[in-house]
């Protein structure tokens, strides 16, 4: 039995290596492709490290479609020269057989589960900071006219960027109070600097505003006296420094790569891990709808790893009476692979109308797969 286990592996093992270095390969030339107009003169050497860089995120994509080519491919071959007849004449069931496939997909899975929530998000965090701030050289220019929320109650404006100075100007930082939703430190300044956690403010200016004593003013517009009381309450500290060179450093929730991450493309790289995810479930102070995107984006980081396993499954079935040629394996895994990650993003899409169960909807492929691939094991 241990000689029929290692055969299995054995044959297990090349489709899988190579079904990952293939769609890998393919994917990272599409990323590369599409952003290439924007990587002219810049060294191989940088453009290979910002593909390096994708490569986490893109293997916890590719592995599904990777394990399902291993097992159409091992399988039908097994099939195809009647080796698992001559197996299971010596009375050596199909499950038996089949065990090296569930090991390696069991291994496929945390390692996928530990790229996807430990390796990834700091992988993509680097993937865009490389990109804006070395390769194109834009820096924070893609932020300007945008009000980005860094962290710590602190949200961020630009009025422009001077990306070979690195500077921002034009300024502006809000800190809102977390236990007066009315009251707000508002800070301006001409220039600045955001270089890993800090703010570093020029030529700024400090003003609180309680807005509740503000809404006070019109009652009391008469009383000279009651009104000059009343605008110190609206602003209860004001700070102009008498040398304009003086500076103001700022700590940030996010560092320049992560706000760079979330804010400079159209769509935010998936940054977040295991424990910013625990810290938004478990936090004190976090808010409801927070909460529930921290719910969904925890179990699509899970869900999408198990789907190893669901797909080699799923994919036994098909390889026992269909894996005939690789040209027809092939076709075959791209079928099955396509067909789960669409019921995968339909699930993700009903999960945000699942508010107190969004789990349903996060897991719907891997149970729809798992469930058909044992109705077509138990037929075939």
């Amino acid at each position: 039995m241990t000689r029929l286990t290692r055969y299995v592996t054995r044959e297990l093992l090349p489709p899988l290596v190579a079904g990952t270095l293939l769609f890998t390969a393919i994917l990272s030339f599409g990323y590369f492709f599409i952003s290439s107009q924007w990587l002219r003169g810049v060294p191989v050497g940088l453009t290979l490290q910002w593909i390096g860089y994708q490569v986490p995120d893109t293997l916890v994509k590719v592995l599904p479609m990777a394990v399902v080519l291993m097992t159409v491919v091992a399988f039908g071959r097994l099939a195809t020269e009647r080796e698992l007849v001559a197996v299971q004449s010596g009375g050596v069931g199909l499950g038996q057989v089949a065990r090296p496939v569930a090991v390696v997909a069991a291994l496929v899975t945390a390692l996928a589960v530990w790229l996807s929530l430990w390796v990834a998000p700091r992988a993509n965090v680097e993937t865009r900071g490389l990109y804006w701030d070395v390769l194109t050289g834009a820096g924070l220019s893609q932020l300007v006219g945008k009000t980005v929320d860094l962290g710590g109650n602190l949200t961020l404006s630009l009025g422009g960027y001077d990306a070979p100075s690195r500077e921002l100007r034009g300024v502006r930082v809000e800190r809102w109070a977390a236990d007066n939703p009315k009251r707000a430190t508002v800070i301006f300044a001409d220039s600045g600097t955001f270089e890993n956690n800090q703010l570093r403010l020029r030529g700024y200016q400090v003003y609180t505003v309680d807005y509740a004593a503000a809404a006070r003013l019109a009652g009391v517009q008469d009383d000279p006296a009651a009104f000059r009381s009343a605008v110190q309450e609206v602003f209860p500290n004001v700070v102009i420094p008498e040398d304009s060179s003086s500076t103001l450093n700022l700590d940030t929730g996010l560092s320049r790569k992560q706000t760079l991450a979330q804010y400079a493309d159209a769509i935010g790289a998936d940054s977040e891990g295991w424990p910013e995810l625990v810290g938004k479930l478990t936090g004190p102070g976090v808010g409801a709808s927070e909460r529930q995107d921290a719910r969904v984006n925890l179990n699509r980081k899970l869900a999408l790893p198990f789907g190893n396993l669901v797909l080699a499954l799923a994919a036994l079935p098909f390889a026992l009476r269909y894996g005939r040629t690789l040209g027809v394996s092939l076709g075959i895994a791209l079928m099955i692979a396509v067909a789960y990650y669409l019921v995968f993003f339909v699930g993700l899409t009903l999960s945000g109308a699942l508010p107190g169960l969004p789990e349903v909807g996060v897991w719907l492929a891997n149970v729809v797969f798992a469930g058909a691939g044992l109705w077509l094991l138990r037929r075939a």
